[in-house]
């Protein structure tokens, strides 16, 4: 198969509650995902239910986003700064203390780490845009024996943010989910993951020393090289690296 040139990539801006909120960077495909997905792992909406309204605009790509007032004040009353992310441009985080991040309520335990190698050559057969044009990123979430929905973007953030939002317009919470994605697990990335609640998020490459920090608070576990003969994997609290014992 001859691969396309060059991979999607279009802007797409959303308001909230009638103020300027985001562009993203983005491959065109599942936007109304992406924005629920995002409106999440920002705060703004914990369910489908909250989110009172949701229009696209008819003449570009763009949404118009409506959520309950006190959500709304209590994101943007939050003290947070603009800062360059590490491959993935300006975002907004909350920075300092990781007392912020969410806490799961039990302790995750070692996923399979045979099948999740097999839950990843699931997660690559499925990539219908890499296979045509390489460049792009993909993200799925799963309960340890199949996949359950699968995103692709040319932004590893942006994928993941699909996936959750399209399990949470499935009307499901990923609480207790696994989260595979292709790229490296970073700091804001393991952020989103543990406001989710998820149990695991697993790579072929590695977490970075803040992604391990933020799983550690939150009582969750990553998996790096999670495709290799030696997967490593990050314990929740203890912090600890183990290889594939």
């Amino acid at each position: 198969m001859t691969r396309h040139d060059a991979v999607d990539e279009t802007p797409v801006w959303l308001e909230v509650n009638g103020e300027s909120a985001v562009t993203w960077m983005c491959t065109p495909d599942q936007l109304p995902e992406l924005v629920v997905g995002w409106l999440f792992g920002e705060g703004y909406i914990d369910a489908r239910a909250d989110l009172v309204s949701l229009r696209p605009c008819a003449k570009e790509l763009g949404f118009w986003a409506e959520v309950p007032r006190d959500r709304y004040e209590t994101v943007e009353g939050t003290e947070r700064r603009r800062v360059l992310a590490s491959g993935c441009g300006a975002v907004t985080t909350i920075l300092g203390s990781l007392s912020s991040v969410p806490r799961r309520a039990t302790v995750p335990r070692i996923p399979d780490l045979a099948q999740t190698r097999r839950l990843f050559k699931e997660l690559f057969a499925q990539g219908t845009l890499y296979k045509e044009t390489g460049g792009i990123h993909a993200a799925a979430l799963t309960d340890g024996a199949s996949l359950l929905v699968h995103a692709e973007d040319i932004g590893r953030h942006n994928a993941v943010d699909k996936v959750l939002g399209a399990m949470l317009m499935a009307g499901r919470r990923p609480d207790d989910l696994m989260l595979l994605v292709t790229g490296r697990i970073s700091g804001e990335l393991a952020f989103k993951a543990a406001r989710a609640r998820l149990s695991v998020v697993a790579t072929p490459s590695v977490p970075s020393s803040l992604a391990v920090e933020i799983a550690r608070a939150a009582g969750m576990a990553l998996v790096g090289r999670a495709v290799s003969g030696e997967p490593q994997v990050w314990l929740g609290d203890e912090g600890r690296k183990t290889g594939d014992e």
